[in-house]
């Protein structure tokens, strides 16, 4: 078995929260990479005045306790909250298609949960998502845009999804495409 392998077969997710400041993720990475483990996947955005970062590191069973063990002074020396979970690879997921939703609609609140409810309803995993308000060129107007990577079931007949979630999305007042992910 190779290095990388055994590194990806112990795996740690951090989250992180605070307040955001220059040098958060320098020392972040630099922790991750002292214990001897290596960044597999991460996402971090700045949100209002405060930083939050998804972080997937990979190691050997021996360099992630060391990293666990440091989480308690990475909290104190960067002032954030750090939370943090052993994980496994995703099994790939059989029989299931990757499409891709893009919503943009005038700000009204409940559009996050009534997308997500539609999915959920249908046994439709959403990946990934995020959303976003900005204002609409012109005339300012507060708009907001939602993309998800969602898993369809091979069994469902995508061309019924697509028109109830058409009509579903004609009924809230959201302007919508899903469409399959090219790989």
């Amino acid at each position: 078995m190779n290095e990388n392998t055994t590194s990806r077969n112990n795996q740690l997710v951090l989250s992180a929260l605070g307040e955001d400041r220059p040098g958060i993720i320098d020392e972040l990475s630099r922790c991750v990479l002292d214990s001897g483990c290596m960044v597999l996947d991460s996402r971090m955005a700045v949100l209002g005045g405060d930083f939050a970062l998804l972080l997937q590191v990979g190691g050997n069973w021996n360099n992630i306790a060391k990293l666990e063990n440091q989480i308690g002074g990475l909290e104190s020396r960067l002032g954030l909250m750090i939370s943090s979970r052993r994980t496994t690879d995703k099994s790939a997921a059989e029989n299931m298609l990757p499409y891709g939703v893009d919503v943009v609609a005038l700000d009204q609140p409940g559009i996050v949960h009534n997308l997500a409810r539609f999915f959920s309803q249908r046994h439709i995993n959403i990946q990934e998502m995020m959303t976003s308000s900005y204002p609409a060129p012109h005339s300012g107007t507060v708009m907001f845009s939602v993309h998800m990577s969602v898993e369809i079931p091979a069994k469902t007949q995508i061309s019924t999804l697509r028109e109830e979630f058409m009509e579903f999305c004609d009924d809230m007042n959201l302007d919508a495409v899903i469409e399959p992910v090219k790989t």
